[in-house]
This record gives structure tokens, sequence and C-alpha cells, in this order.
């Protein structure tokens, strides 16, 4: 009988502290900026850049931020298939993936972006997007599509090398694995190398060395492979 993996292995909630800014600084200072700010300018901001960037990491490390301060917040994402009606009480509102966003979602997005902005309780609310593409390419409805690109627009870097080495190594490490420079080396050469997909590679071999009670190594990949 094939043993049932316990997930004890704990994956890293996204936070702006464990966000590695290296050459996003700008936009993550905007960002850091807005969220301590309750008084935050209502200027809606946009993120857009490659998968594997860190846009999705922002925005959820943002309504983290905020909901722990005791704001309520609107997200939306391209798998939300059933979006809410807008509440009065959100403090802000969360775009991601605006790319994907089907005809419904863009009327969604829309008609959040109108309500945010219309000013009640004294301010108007912060809109916070990303995409995979600037304002100006998205394929989207006009009246979205503008909107998006009216604020602040940053363009997301993709971490060098030695920052997705970074990033992956704390992911283990918080989940408790060790990843040895061979093992480390293994999955940059043979993996896709991007970060999103580096990190569900990791939750991948997390959940495999528990199941087999092995550490990480070249050979538990290789059989993971071969295996599943």
């Amino acid at each position: 009988m094939k043993q049932l993996p316990l997930d004890f292995g704990l994956a890293a909630v996204p936070r702006l502290e464990n966000f590695i800014a290296q050459g996003n600084e700008a936009a993550v200072w905007h960002v850091q900026q807005a969220v301590a700010n309750p008084q935050r300018a209502a200027v809606p901001t946009y993120l857009w850049g490659e998968t594997g960037s860190g846009k999705s990491h922002l925005l959820q490390a943002v309504v983290t931020a905020l909901r722990e301060q005791g704001e309520p917040v609107g997200w939306l994402d391209a798998q939300t298939l059933h979006p809410a009606a807008f509440d009065d009480r959100w403090q802000a509102v969360v775009l991601d993936d605006c790319h994907l966003f089907t005809p419904h979602q863009q009327a969604v997005a829309f008609n959040w972006f109108v309500n945010a902005q219309t000013p009640t309780q004294g301010r108007p609310r912060w809109v916070l997007a990303a995409g995979a593409l600037p304002p100006a390419d998205l394929k989207l409805r006009e009246d979205l599509r503008t909107r998006l690109g009216w604020g602040q627009v940053f363009h997301v870097q993709a971490l060098a090398d030695a920052g997705r080495q970074t990033v992956l190594r704390r992911a283990a490490e918080e989940r408790g694995l060790h990843l040895s420079d061979e093992v480390m080396a293994f999955m940059a050469n043979r993996f896709s190398r991007d970060l999103s997909s580096l990190m569900h590679l990791l939750e991948h071999l997390d959940q495999y060395a528990l199941r087999t009670q092995r550490a990480i190594t070249i050979p538990l990949i290789k059989s993971m492979l071969e295996n599943e």
C-alpha cells in the first residue's frame, strides 16, 4: 500500500519581508509605502512581468499585510470563477493575472475598479493589479485596460540565477529541508529555471521525500521522476 504523505512541510506565506527586491526596488518600495499608510493614495498600481517574476507573491503579500492590519480586501484572479459582488467595506481591491481574465471576470474587475475609485467614507480605495503584459498590450475591454494603466505602472523583473537560488534555498529551509549545492545545480540545469516552476518542484520533492522517508538528493529526484 502506498503511504499517503502528511504535509508537515509548511510553505512560506508570501510576505513583503520575504520578497527579494533585487532589480525591483522601486516597485517594492511603492507597495510597502502604500501598505504602511492607512490614508494611502488611491492612485491605482499595476505590476507587469513574465511568469515567475514575483508579481503574485507581491500581491498576496499585500493582501496578507492589509488583512493583518484589520483591513478587508477584495481579491480576484483568473482562477476565481464566481467573483463576489463589490463589498463597500473593502479598503483595497487586488486583481491578479489580469491578462487571463474572461469577459465575465473583466466585467467584475471593471465594476470593482469603478466602485473602489468612487469616494465613499471620505476617500477612494486602492486598486492593485498585475498581469503578464504592459497595460497598452492587454487584450481586455478598453475601459478596464485604460484604467489599469492610469496610475503607477512597474515592470517587475525576474530574478537572476543567484537570486532564484537564494529564494529556493530559503523556501526549503522554511520547510525543514536541506538542498545541497549539487541538488541546487541539478535542479537549475534539468528543470525550468523560472521561480514559479522551481517552487512547484520543491513542493513535490517535499511530499515525495516525506512519503519515502528519504533526504532530498539527486537519486531521490530521479526516482520521483520515474515513479510519479
